[in-house]
């Protein structure tokens, strides 16, 4: 009588690691396909801080001497907006950057002696599937100060 409910449950055991595999490779799979998209985000998002840390620095150098003034014993500059403006749309234009959809959002500089600028790129995933977004729009600021001793 015991032998024949223990073949009973064998019976009925058949094909429940079949599906345990099958499930546990693909939460694998899901795993990896989100470690390497969260990983391409991290590094386009580094890329774009990088950029836009490039036209900071730019557009913090965009004056000229006649701007310089004497202040007491030491000097002092003041930036112009729309120079800042133009030398950070250079440097976006100059530089190879390999990011997608990069665009100027705000380059200006409110104190008169730093600059600050915005810009925004859209993330693509590397492999599209249901359980991650296509893109993702990201945005960094970055501001430089130019120092004239």
């Amino acid at each position: 009588m015991i032998a024949r409910i223990g073949a009973r449950l064998d019976r009925d055991e058949q094909g429940s690691t079949l599906l345990l595999t099958i499930f546990y490779c693909f939460l694998g799979l899901s795993l990896v396909l989100v470690v390497i998209s969260a990983t391409s985000l991290y590094l386009d998002r580094k890329r774009l801080f990088t950029l836009a840390d490039g036209a900071a620095l730019a557009a913090a150098e965009a004056w000229s001497l006649d701007t310089v003034q004497l202040d007491g014993d030491r000097l002092s500059l003041e930036l112009d907006p729309a120079e800042v403006s133009a030398a950070a749309g250079a440097y976006l234009g100059d530089a190879v950057h390999g990011l997608r959809d990069v665009e100027l959002v705000r380059a200006t500089s409110d104190d008169g002696q730093s600059a600050t600028v915005t810009i925004r790129a859209v993330w693509y995933a590397p492999i599209h599937t249901e359980l991650l977004p296509v893109s993702v729009p990201i945005e960094v600021t970055a501001t430089a100060r130019s120092v004239f001793h």
